[in-house]
């Protein structure tokens, strides 16, 4: 009996993220791999309830409890990616969200294109098979692309926009703002609690160190910490 449902739930698996390589744990018990397949088929079909309204995407799609998708007309989603329990996803920008296969976005994450109606934002890209963490926090007002394989801890937050100051007689939040956006390649680690600022590029390979507050860009397959976040080393 446990061995016929994990060679379902492992198949699930295995079609959802379309990678023929997934094993699952064998010491997982019988009453866990049911709990799993249950939950696993409830996201679905609230996946499945959530998709029409969509801009576009490919099944399958597992969405959490309580989760929110704003503007859904603005987002694309791919095959086989995760939105869990109370996760906000707020589509209005300009060019959209458009989020790649086999993406992982886990529970409470924020994500949202703009602050003010009057300047709405950029957008967001995120790239295949990379994983946000829990409570990652993304404002993409200022334009925000992730890329492939990229891992995130829990707490992360992405800045791209700044608020503008010089002007002594005039209130900051009445003098406007500056948005650069935010790049991250492939292949990037960036670990729980960071905080990436607005026109940072964090190149193939990098990683950053928990608690880091990046300012400047990271050179590739550079490990940085700190704040601000300096090179500790390289990966090579």
């Amino acid at each position: 009996m446990k061995s016929k449902i994990h060679n379902i739930v492992e198949y699930l698996i295995r079609k959802s993220k379309g990678r023929q390589d997934y094993q699952l744990e064998k010491n997982i018990d019988l009453m866990s791999m049911i709990g799993l397949l249950l939950d696993r088929l409830t996201m679905l079909l609230r996946g499945f309830l959530a998709a029409p309204f969509l801009k576009k995407y490919s099944a399958p799609l597992f969405l959490g409890y309580r989760a929110k998708i704003k503007n859904k007309s603005k987002i694309t989603i791919g095959k086989g990616c995760t939105i869990g329990d109370n996760v906000v996803i707020d589509g209005l920008s300009r060019r959209g969200i458009r989020i790649g296969s086999n993406v992982s976005i886990p529970n409470n994450t924020f994500i949202r294109c703009t602050g003010v109606f009057s300047n709405i934002g950029e957008g967001l890209i995120i790239g295949d098979n990379s994983g946000l963490g829990h409570y990652n926090f993304i404002n993409a007002q200022g334009g925000i692309a992730i890329g492939k394989n990229v891992i995130f801890g829990p707490y992360v937050k992405l800045l791209s926009e700044n608020h503008n100051f010089n002007d002594l007689n005039i209130p900051i939040m009445d003098q406007g703002v500056t948005r650069k956006g935010i790049k991250i390649e492939d292949n990037v680690w960036i670990g729980a609690s960071a905080v990436i600022l607005d026109g940072v590029t964090i190149e193939t390979g990098a990683i950053v160190a928990a608690g880091s507050i990046v300012n400047k860009d990271v050179p590739k397959n550079a490990v940085v910490g700190g704040c601000p976040a300096k090179i500790i080393k390289y990966r090579n």
